[in-house]
């Protein structure tokens, strides 16, 4: 895994996204917790939970949440906010697949493409395995990633943020190429903050996101003691996806 997310770039995350529909996730996230759990769902671990826009909202809605990221900018955002906002969760500085608690939890997520980040099998098959040793049996995983037939017919385009804040503006170009033999694509940014006409901050990281397909999801999450549940559009969950849909969302439950 690269070294993403610093300081620069999480300080200028939550103006970046937004306009992502967060409560409309989590709502998606609480439809599937009654659906598919076995078993009342309180205790959620939340992994990969960066600034914490999924682990907030639910603790809000009074699950016990801890959250775990490897980015200390990331993390440090996330409990000003909880802070902030009085909210009760536990977060952890680790890296998915070094992290390990005595304990069980009802569900496990990886929102935001997480997965993505782990770029071999054998780095995916251990995020997956460190998700389940987290579960109790019967509990539930809930997943996105980037769907490989979407990426594959869309391909990654030159894209530009601008984004006006209280603070001032922030830049953000994107560009991705794709390496198909590994199912990898590299999205450089370059990130700028600007103040008046001075430019006070930048900077650069490059960001490879793994991308999966439907058998091969099927078959790691088999590998790593789950079964798949559902794959479905993202955040159109109702809908099957296709080639328009660029992130799928994975329901799992833990056999």
């Amino acid at each position: 895994m690269t070294d993403v997310f610093g300081k620069t770039y999480a300080d200028a995350y939550d103006a970046l996204y937004q306009a992502k529909d967060y409560e409309g996730e989590v709502r998606i996230l609480e439809q599937v917790f009654e659906k598919y759990g076995s078993a009342s769902i309180r205790r959620v671990v939340d992994l990969g939970c960066g600034t914490g826009n999924h682990a907030l909202r639910l603790a809000a809605r009074s699950f016990d949440v801890v959250g775990v990221d490897r980015s200390a900018q990331m993390l440090a955002c996330a409990e000003e906010k909880a802070y902030q906002e009085g909210l009760k969760i536990r977060f952890h500085r680790a890296a998915i697949c070094d992290f390990h608690l005595d304990e069980e939890f009802d569900t496990a997520l990886m929102m935001f493409a997480v997965l993505g980040y782990h770029h071999s099998n054998r780095e995916v098959l251990k995020a997956l395995r460190a998700a389940r040793s987290c579960l109790r049996r019967g509990g539930i995983f809930t997943f996105d990633v980037w769907y490989g037939p979407a990426v594959l017919t869309q391909k990654p385009s030159e894209r530009i943020n601008v984004v006006e804040n209280g603070d001032g503006t922030i830049i953000r170009t994107a560009k991705g190429r794709l390496s198909t033999p590994e199912h990898l694509c590299q999205i450089d940014y370059h990130v700028w903050r600007i103040r008046g006409d001075k430019v006070e901050d930048e900077a650069t990281e490059a960001h490879t996101m793994r991308y999966f397909f439907p058998k091969e999801l099927e078959l790691f999450l088999s590998l790593t003691g789950f079964e798949m549940l559902r794959l479905a559009a993202f955040p159109d969950f109702e809908r099957e996806p296709d080639v328009s849909t660029w992130n799928v969302l994975v329901v799992a439950r833990a056999v």
